[in-house]
C-alpha cells in the first residue's frame, strides 16, 4: 500500500508540473502568445488608461493592416528560401496609380460615376501589384537572379516609378468616394482595414492548406534540388509566390491610400525592415523550408503592441524604432542560428532523465 502511495503522488506531481499537449507541441507558437501576453499585462498595468482606451484598439487595427498585409507576402517568399524587399515600393506604385485614377475620373465626391471610378482604380492597383510580383518572379525564376539581389533591385525600380509618376510630390485630392468605402467601420466598431487584413489571412492560409501549395513551396525551401527531382514545377511556384507577394503588397498600398487619403513614393519606408522582422519573429525559417501563418500573425499583433505602448511614453522618441527593430531581428536571428530550429530550444519542454 505504502509503494502503491508512493507511486500515486509521484505520478500526480508529474501531471501537476506537466505542460498542456498544445504548449508541447509547438514550443516557438506558445512563446509567441506567452510574450504578447506579458506584453498586454506590461501596457495594462503601466498606462491602464490609454492602453484600454476604444481609439488605441481601433487605431492600432487601422495602422498594422499596412504592414501586416506586406509581411505575408514576405512571409511567402521566405517559404521558398528567398525574401521580397520590395513590397514598400510596390505598396506605393500601386497606391499612387489608384490615387491618379481616381482623381483624373472623379473630382468632389464623384457623383454617380463614384462606384465605377473606384472598382477601376482597384482593379488597376491590383493589376500593378501582380505586374510588379511578376517581375520579381521572372527574375528569381528564369534568371536566377538571388532574391535578395533582384527585389533589392527592383525596390530601387518600382521606387524611381513612383518618384516619376508623382514628380517627387503627395498625390493628393483624392476624392471622397474612396476613402468612404475603406473608412467605414463594420458595426461601428471593426475599422474595414482590420476585416481586409483578416480576409487576406484566411485566403492565404486557404492557398497554402487546402492546395497543396504551402507544401511545394516549402519543399522549395527545404531543397530546391530534391523538389526538383520530385517532379516540381519549381518556376512556375515562385513565379506564382511572388505574385502572391505583389498582390499582398498591392493590397496594403490600397490600405494605406485610405488611411492617408493621399500616395506619395517614400510612404512607409521604414516598413522594409519590419515585414523582415515580424516573418523571422513569426518562426519562419530565412532559410526556408519552415514556417506558418499564425506565427506570422501573432508576430504582426505582438509589435503592433509594443509599437502603440511605446507612443505612450512621450520622452521614448521614435527615431529608436529602427533601433528597436533591428536589435530585435539581429537577437532572434543569432538566436535561431545557436540553437537550430526552435530559438529558446528546452525553455517550454521538460528535461530529459
Amino acid at each position: 500500500m505504502k509503494g502503491e502511495r508512493e507511486i500515486t503522488t509521484e505520478s500526480v506531481k508529474k501531471r501537476s508540473f506537466a505542460l498542456p499537449s498544445f504548449m508541447t507541441k509547438d514550443a516557438y507558437m506558445t512563446r509567441l502568445v506567452i510574450v504578447f501576453a506579458l506584453l498586454l499585462i506590461f501596457f495594462a498595468v503601466i498606462r491602464p488608461g490609454p492602453f484600454f482606451a476604444l481609439r488605441t484598439w481601433q487605431s492600432m487595427a487601422i495602422q498594422f493592416p499596412e504592414f501586416g498585409l506586406m509581411a505575408l507576402g514576405v512571409m511567402l517568399t521566405m517559404f521558398t528560401a528567398g525574401i521580397d524587399l520590395s513590397v514598400v515600393a510596390i505598396a506605393n506604385v500601386t497606391s499612387i496609380s489608384a490615387a491618379l485614377v481616381l482623381r483624373a475620373m472623379l473630382t468632389g465626391d464623384g457623383g454617380g460615376q463614384a462606384g465605377l471610378a473606384v472598382v477601376i482604380a482597384l482593379v488597376i492597383a491590383l493589376l500593378v501589384g501582380t505586374i510588379c510580383g511578376a517581375i520579381n518572379g521572372i527574375l528569381v525564376s528564369m534568371l536566377k537572379i538571388p532574391p535578395i539581389l533582384a527585389t533589392l533591385g527592383t525596390l530601387e525600380l518600382f521606387g524611381g516609378v513612383a518618384i516619376i509618376l508623382t514628380e517627387g510630390k503627395p498625390v493628393s485630392g483624392v476624392p471622397d468616394a474612396f476613402g468612404s468605402v475603406f473608412a467605414a467601420r463594420l458595426g461601428g466598431l471593426v475599422p474595414m482595414p482590420l476585416v481586409i487584413f483578416i480576409i487576406c489571412c484566411v485566403i492565404v492560409g486557404l492557398i497554402l492548406t487546402l492546395t497543396g501549395f504551402g507544401t511545394k513551396i516549402l519543399m522549395i525551401g527545404t531543397n530546391e534540388t530534391a523538389a526538383r527531382f520530385a517532379g516540381l514545377k519549381i518556376t512556375s511556384l515562385l513565379m506564382r509566390t511572388y505574385i502572391l507577394s505583389g498582390i499582398m503588397a498591392a493590397v496594403a498600398g490600397i490600405v494605406m491610400l485610405a488611411n492617408y487619403n493621399s500616395a506619395k513614393a517614400d510612404y512607409g519606408a521604414s516598413y522594409t525592415l519590419l515585414t523582415v522582422l515580424i516573418v523571422v519573429l513569426g518562426g519562419v525559417n530565412p532559410n526556408g523550408g519552415r514556417g506558418r501563418i499564425a506565427g506570422v500573425v501573432m508576430a504582426i499583433l505582438m509589435l503592433q503592441v509594443l509599437s502603440s505602448g511605446l507612443n505612450m511614453f512621450p520622452n521614448i522618441s521614435n527615431f529608436y524604432r529602427p533601433l528597436i527593430w533591428g536589435g530585435v531581428l539581429l537577437f532572434v536571428i543569432s538566436m535561431n542560428e545557436l540553437n537550430g530550429k526552435n530559438p529558446f530550444k528546452g525553455l517550454l519542454v521538460g528535461r530529459k532523465k
